[in-house]
């Protein structure tokens, strides 16, 4: 009892301590492919052809800032495919050659189902895929910087998810797991050189090795699991590290993403994001036992990433163990505290090295209720077809209403 006791310790005191441990290691060494990787010739004669996929359900009102950010981009070549899955009104008044607007005939009601309607429905064939949720905004740049990673060879790059909104306490504490989730699991395993984990949206993948992700059978049997399928950006991710690949992160093509703004909203959206980590577990485990096997540090750093509990469960679990080891154990109390300490302060240096905005900072003594809604989702994960419903989103924002942040291609690599 006593070892199985310890061993626990030990492994949530691991997962506590290595993201400090990474981040201090990319400090230190300050390891960026980008100088080693990116050609500076910035007038490629044959640039990369991008499909932008955009997914809306019953609510298309939400896409057309999106559909007009990804106008202006200063990379040029491009098509939009807008999929109205059970919208009403789709009149945006924008008639540009390069957007197409779908509108299925029967409800698809499932993000990878209006991408395959999408992928049925090209006018032409692209060099790669980009794919975005329906309240999503592009920084004009985005495609160019994709394309500066595309040019270096890398096959499927994810670009940095940032807050659209932050009007709400609930929606500058989701920002707040955003930015450090952005530095934990994206930046600081690319620059240390594994590969970034894949948002949901602001990705870009060749487009034959997305076709070779929509036909795997992950795909095929999940379709017909609906809201129980595990979420496809896992799915694409687990196939992309399966093959050998490795994600880049394009941490200066920013994407705008529309967060939570109460804790309704909050519960939603985290017991879908729980079933599906709980889902994932045996994939994650997959991949690092198949690195270890080919002894491939890419895919042993990825599915350790990957299997990492989530936050709130690591310190609820760290925080009982530490009460119960005060009577039986009190060495690994001691551990235990300062693993949390670290965790801790470990937030707060990476706020400051992703210089999060003053609203975010100023939110970190709120993060108990948050935690709280989590929690609550957690219990809500085991009835998916009850509980899992899209979140809503209202924030219609233009790109000129956004507030400049240093996000935007002002930070240095």
């Amino acid at each position: 009892m006593s070892f199985l006791f310890a061993l626990v310790c030990l492994l949530l005191t691991l997962q506590l301590v290595y993201p400090f441990v990474t981040v201090l290691l990319s400090w230190i060494l300050e390891k960026s492919s980008a100088p080693a990787l990116v050609s500076e010739d910035k007038t490629d004669p044959n640039p990369n052809d991008y499909a932008c996929l955009i997914t809306a359900y019953q609510n298309a009102a939400i896409a057309k800032p999106l559909v007009e950010s990804l106008l202006r981009q200063t990379h040029t070549r491009l098509m939009v495919y807008l999929v109205a899955d059970e919208c009403q009104d789709l009149d945006f008044g924008i008639a540009d050659p390069r957007v197409v607007y779908l509108r299925p005939e029967a409800p698809l009601r499932l993000k990878v189902k209006s991408i395959l309607y999408a992928f049925d429905h090209f006018s032409r064939r692209p060099d790669f895929v980009t794919v975005f949720d329906a309240d999503n905004l592009v920084h004009p740049h985005f495609l160019e910087e994709i394309e500066t990673w595309a040019n270096a060879g890398f096959r499927c790059i994810q670009g940095q998810r940032t807050a659209k909104n932050l009007d709400s306490s609930y929606a500058a504490l989701d920002s707040l797991g955003e930015h450090y989730k952005n530095y934990i699991e994206r930046e600081v395993p690319f620059r240390l050189g594994g590969s970034s984990v894949i948002s949901g949206s602001g990705m870009a993948t060749v487009t034959e090795l997305y076709e070779a992700y929509l036909d795997s059978p992950e795909i095929r049997q999940g379709m017909g699991q609906g809201k129980s399928m595990l979420q496809e950006d896992k799915i694409l991710q687990n196939f992309i590290l399966l093959r050998g690949e490795r994600i880049a992160f394009a941490q200066k093509a920013v994407v705008y993403d529309e967060k939570v703004s109460h804790g309704a909203a909050v519960e939603t959206q985290r017991s879908r994001w729980l079933y599906s980590y709980f889902q994932n577990v045996p994939n994650a485990l997959g991949i690092m036992w198949q690195g270890f096997s080919r002894l491939n540090f890419n895919q042993i750093y990825f599915g350790f990433v990957t299997l990492a509990l989530p936050m709130f469960i690591q310190l609820a679990l760290a925080s009982g163990l530490f009460f119960l080891a005060l009577f039986i154990a009190p060495v690994w109390a001691g551990v235990l505290a300062g693993a949390i300490s670290l965790f801790a302060l470990n937030i707060f240096w990476t706020l400051l090295l992703t210089d999060a905005p003053a609203e975010v900072k100023r939110i970190v003594w709120q993060t108990p209720k948050f935690i709280w809604r989590q929690f609550k989702g957690l219990f809500k994960m085991f009835d998916p077809h009850k509980y899992f419903s899209p979140t809503e989103h209202s924030k219609i924002l233009s790109i000129n209403e956004l507030p400049v942040q240093k996000t935007d291609l002002e930070r240095k690599s």
